[in-house]
């Protein structure tokens, strides 16, 4: 088949990749990069100080958050769009990773548009009315069916592609120490308190790290910040050549969400390494762990209690053949590029 002139443009909150938080803009870099390494031409609309194979189009100076620009505040991401989609003429396909922005330029440009829903509005959200407008010429790939099926529209492709990873960047660890992890954006929906509770309840050793964002400040004052000591300590955010090491010296993670996950990146890097995961069941939790083997699928603190005190029943090589199996870079690029061809066919 002919190699393919796209266009990959990422939001920019963080440079791609990032240097700690951001599970969007790695996976980003994956397909990016993957493409590159397929042979395709490919150009990278980000922020400036992104590492990439391709051909960088710089837009900001560099990660707009770093620039205290709020999250709110979608001027920047809307130049970019508007940046690229004046050259799309020059493109033989354009992925788009901002859910929506992308939509506004369909249907005034001829250049097929793909859209990787890395997170959606709540179905009750009024946004969806814009993606009901949009629907007919609409390219969504959702990163999960459980992301799919809590979508209130339903477009002419509807496809699910699940997030791969770079398994060369994770260790796999047979001998964990004797801790519990928890890991994310400290905040309400990804469960810090409830994390809290579980290990206090189980006795045992807690760490928890992440980014702490200025308008979850509140919440972290209020709900953790009291909690801490030496059986639940906060380390803070971690760098991404961190990860493997917290991640394969734990016994498990702890994942107790409360709002519908899209994927849970969280959940494949610790298995990767490993390490089994006890997580609530929302979102596509049920579709990446498979309970009883490389984890335990929990509904509430109490089951989530006696998932800790039975974590040793797990095998840490099933772990890492799930992820191996389901959740690769390589298996995700593959079902991008025939994505890719498919739409182009059409057109």
């Amino acid at each position: 088949m002919k190699k393919l002139k796209i266009a990959q443009i990422a939001p920019l909150w963080f440079p791609i990749p990032p240097k700690k938080y951001g599970g969007t803009e790695r996976i980003i870099s994956s397909i990016t990069e993957g493409m590159v390494k397929r042979g395709h031409k490919v150009t990278l609309f980000a922020a400036k100080g992104s590492k990439t194979k391709a051909k960088l189009v710089p837009i900001s100076e560099k990660g707009i958050i770093s620039m205290g620009i709020s999250w709110k505040d979608y001027w920047w991401n809307l130049f970019a769009h508007s940046r690229l989609f004046e050259e799309a003429g020059k493109f033989d396909i354009i992925h788009c990773h901002w859910a929506i922005m992308g939509a506004f330029y369909q249907k005034i440009i001829k250049t097929p548009v793909l859209h990787t829903m890395h997170n959606i509005p709540r179905r009750l959200d009024k946004r969806w009315e814009i993606f009901r407008y949009y629907k007919n010429v609409f390219n969504p790939v959702f990163i999960s069916k459980s992301e799919r099926r809590n979508a209130p529209v339903r477009f002419k492709n509807n496809w699910v592609v699940y997030n791969g990873m770079d398994l060369s960047d994770f260790k796999f660890n047979p001998k964990p120490k004797n801790h519990f992890i928890w890991i994310a954006r400290i905040c309400d929906a990804k469960g810090t308190k409830e994390a809290i509770k579980i290990a206090k309840k189980a006795n045992v050793k807690l760490l928890l790290a992440g980014q702490l964002q200025p308008h979850h400040q509140e919440y972290f004052d209020k709900e953790i910040k009291h909690e801490l000591n030496s059986q639940i300590k906060y380390i803070g955010e971690i760098s991404q050549k961190e990860l493997s090491s917290f991640y394969g010296s734990a016994k498990a993670c702890l994942y107790p969400i409360k709002w519908e996950e899209p994927f849970g990146l969280i959940m494949t890097e610790a298995m990767a390494c490993g390490t089994p995961v006890i997580a609530f069941n929302r979102g596509s939790v049920s579709e990446i762990i498979k309970d009883g083997k490389t984890g335990f699928i929990v509904k509430n603190i109490s089951e989530a209690v006696e998932a800790v005190k039975k974590i040793d029943q797990i095998d840490r090589k099933e772990c890492r053949k799930r992820v191996e199996k389901e959740f690769n870079i390589e298996k995700m690029n593959s079902e991008y590029e025939k994505i890719y061809y498919r739409i182009l066919k059409k057109s």
